[in-house]
């Protein structure tokens, strides 16, 4: 008697996106390659959750920056109606405050949208064999924040602002990368002096250098 063995199912991938070439593209990818079948592509979040049930996706492809409710929101709302749902974050944006809302609202991947093509259809290998793809920058902060003092007194804002500043960043750079005004800056800067005893920029980094807070 002799078995048929039946080929292995394809790795089911739904894309949240709302940059129409870059959803295409990828859609494109991902329908170009054995293994992979892409369910279906959405601009926003509200759409893909409508869909959620009938596309069963084993893995979602989340950009964070969407119309209407954003990607972090997102992957809770996903996370919550189907637990194992992989997802994979892709963005442009790598600060801290934002990787870590994603990680903890429930995302197992972080890349940026400047990855080599093959880099994506690894990581959505990866994430479904268990794996939790990350790009070097982004697996670089999780290890440091492992590093970090965990006794640090200061809000996990005000520990980006001090890295920025540490790296010579302006206020108003500053503001721009976080997506806030020159004064939220002013007011983290004197509450990390505050809280600090220091009186200026060099000696916050300094001590925050020294105690591992940054």
């Amino acid at each position: 008697m002799s078995l048929t063995l039946s080929p292995p199912q394809s790795i089911k991938v739904c894309v949240v996106e709302d940059d129409s070439v870059i959803r295409d593209g990828f859609a494109l990818l991902i329908n170009g390659t054995h293994g992979f079948r892409v369910m279906n592509t959405y601009h926003c979040c509200e759409d893909a959750l409508k869909n959620l049930e009938h596309d069963d996706p084993d893995v979602v492809l989340m950009d964070i920056e969407l119309p209407g409710m954003n990607g972090i929101e997102g992957i809770g709302k996903i996370k919550k109606l189907k637990p194992k749902t992989n997802i994979i974050v892709i963005t442009v944006y790598e600060n801290d405050d934002l990787v870590f809302k994603a990680l903890c609202a429930g995302a197992g991947g972080y890349l940026t949208k400047n990855m080599p093509p093959l880099r994506l259809l690894e990581a959505i290998q990866e994430i479904q064999g268990g794996g939790a793809p990350m790009s070097t920058n982004v697996a670089r902060m999780v290890v440091q924040s492992f590093q970090k003092n965990r006794n640090s007194p200061l809000t996990s804002r005000e520990t980006e602002v001090l890295e920025l500043l540490s790296k010579g960043k302006s206020y108003s750079t500053i503001a721009d990368e976080l997506f806030v005004d020159k004064e939220t800056i002013r007011t983290h800067i004197k509450n990390i002096y505050w809280k600090l005893e220091v009186h200026s920029k060099a000696e916050a980094i300094e001590k925050a250098t020294k105690e591992r807070l940054i």
